[in-house]
């Protein structure tokens, strides 16, 4: 580690970061001590003036929502639809306009929750199914965090990051949680409405010949899995709204949406009583809906059913902000509203999207898969109508949140931490960015990384970075037009150096697995069809080991 001598933390209490912070502090340290010392100031003044507590923190986390699907009217108009009150949010707010997610749902909000990226604990991939695997009990997650420094903790909507119990929010430093195990894939396109309109492949009795069909276990079935718990911290878990035979449909799903919304609403109501600050984490399902089941009246000149849904989604919103107002909590509450990951292209275009801006989406780590419309708004402490273009990546809300919320004592010191300090950024405002590096991973391997505005699309084995493709972000979007020639003489030899730092600390702090066991273990009203599909999934499991040996 001599590569890094007289830059990695110097005592054990010291957030530990991945290799190229330490490039940028040598350079920077100096003014970020000054810059910390105005962030200090500053909060202990919102402090005082809050009765000596930290802030409220409201996230709300939208499915599938790419870079310009909200907040820019022009390009609402583009789209043939509107989204007036993310388009009002986005004024009182600043702008993240380099925001950087991971390619899909479950990485994604893994990084949001432990200021880690997924590959160093396996859970980088989006399981679609039942799969007995999830985000390990070691973790020590955002609401653990903030729960340790005196906050009340809801989750409430998509959970996404495992179907065994040590994954689940509750269990993961929520105090409540109203949560549906799986993703929509099970939820909005393999169900009864789905197959009959021929969005799905025919998966319930009765939608298409079984004359030939051999494999019973094939086809998933949402019907059969838990859809949706709710749970309190150290309680057991009941699966809700779903009984022992029911077929599981778009009503069905359109209910369970209704009812998050509703219980969000519920619970900022409660916790705005308390005496405590709180973090409320509001994940959407919605806009991601494909059949037209529960669409009676297209109403904009896009007509997709993700429209439609997006509109819906929009005045839910507006009614989130509209109740935080009337209850007052407006000056001393952060809010957070932005998307996972790009939008799922390979839905159009039924679903009315297309990748304007960026190239790609969902599950691409070209832009259009990771950089994401994102919003913070926090009066008198962040400026509104601001944007900024420094580079930021979701794990450091992780972070920047605790800092925030004056938690940065709990936060972990025994492994590293991707997620870094942006608070000078949100409260100094632009330029302030304390990142300037994305590595871009798609499950475990890496395929692309970030530095400044110059992207490589990491070579492969045995392949000279001198030719490999860079892209020019600032000219070219959509990643087109490889400008190798012009910077990859000496862009390649910086770039190699910046990867060789990074896989050096990977070494040094080694990546693990997600935790395992039985899917849906804790749940204590199992039904009849719930317990033969997880009895399938063990022999499938069991016949895959036996074959690996």
């Amino acid at each position: 580690m001599a590569l890094f001598a007289g830059t990695l933390p110097a005592t054990a209490a010291e957030l530990i970061h991945d290799a190229d912070h330490y490039i940028l502090k040598a350079q920077h340290g100096e003014q970020w001590a000054k810059d910390d010392a105005a962030v200090n100031a500053r909060l202990e003044e919102f402090k005082k003036k809050n009765g000596g507590k930290s802030p409220n923190i409201l996230y709300i986390l939208i499915d599938d929502m790419g870079y310009g699907d909200m907040g820019i009217p022009e390009l609402n108009g583009l789209r043939g639809y509107e989204t007036p009150n993310v388009n009002k949010f986005s004024d009182e707010s600043m702008r993240l306009n380099r925001m950087y997610t991971e390619p899909s749902c479950t990485p994604t909000r893994c990084a949001f929750m432990t200021g880690r990226q997924p590959h160093r604990y396996n859970m980088g991939d989006t399981a679609v199914d039942i799969a007995g695997f999830g985000l390990p009990a070691k973790e020590k997650t955002l609401p653990e965090v903030l729960s340790e420094a005196g906050y009340n903790t809801t989750h409430i909507g998509k959970w996404h990051m495992g179907d065994i119990k040590e994954s689940w929010p509750h269990n993961q430093g929520f105090d409540y949680a109203a949560f549906p195990i799986h993703q929509q894939g099970q939820l909005t396109v393999f169900n009864d409405d789905a197959a009959k309109e021929g969005v799905a492949v025919s998966i319930g009795p009765g939608q298409y010949n079984d004359r030939f069909t051999k494999d019973k276990w094939f086809r998933p079935n949402p019907a059969a899995m838990v859809v949706g718990c709710e749970a309190t911290k150290g309680g057991t878990v009941r699966e809700v709204h779903m009984k022992p035979g029911e077929r599981w449909t778009e009503k069905k799903y359109e209910e369970m949406n209704q009812r998050y919304q509703d219980q969000t609403l519920e619970h900022l109501r409660k916790l705005a009583k308390q005496d405590k600050p709180f973090f409320l984490q509001y994940w959407p399902l919605i806009p991601l809906s494909n059949p037209r089941a529960t669409t009676d009246n297209y109403t904009t000149p896009n007509g997709g059913t993700y429209v439609e849904k997006m509109k819906k989604l929009d005045g839910w919103i507006g009614d989130i902000l509209e109740e935080v107002d009337k209850l007052k909590l407006a000056e001393n509450t952060i809010v957070v509203i932005m998307g996972d990951n790009g939008h799922f292209t390979k839905y159009s275009p039924g679903s009315g999207y297309t990748a304007m801006i960026f190239k790609g989406g969902k599950a691409d780590t070209t832009e259009g898969g990771v950089r994401v419309d994102a919003f913070v708004r926090w009066p008198g402490m962040i400026e509104k109508d601001s944007i900024v273009n420094d580079i930021v990546h979701v794990a450091d809300l992780y972070t920047t949140l605790s800092v925030l919320a004056g938690a940065k004592d709990k936060l972990p010191t025994d492994r590293l931490i991707d997620g870094v300090d942006q608070s000078a950024l949100l409260l100094e405002g632009e330029t302030k960015g304390r990142r300037d590096t994305v590595f871009i991973y798609s499950g475990p391997k890496m395929e692309a990384v970030v530095k400044e505005h110059i992207k490589l699309k990491v070579p492969g084995p045995g392949e000279n970075p001198i030719g490999a493709k860079f892209y020019d972000l600032q000219r070219d979007t959509r990643e087109e037009y490889p400008v190798s020639t012009e910077i990859g003489a000496w862009g390649g030899a910086e770039m190699v150096r910046v990867i060789q730092r990074h896989m050096v600390m990977k070494k040094k702090y080694p990546d693990t697995d997600a935790d395992r066991g039985l899917p849906y273990d804790g749940i204590e009203n199992l039904r009849p069809e719930t317990k033969a599909a997880v009895q399938a999934f063990l022999i499938k499991n069991k016949i895959l080991l036996e074959q690996k040996k």
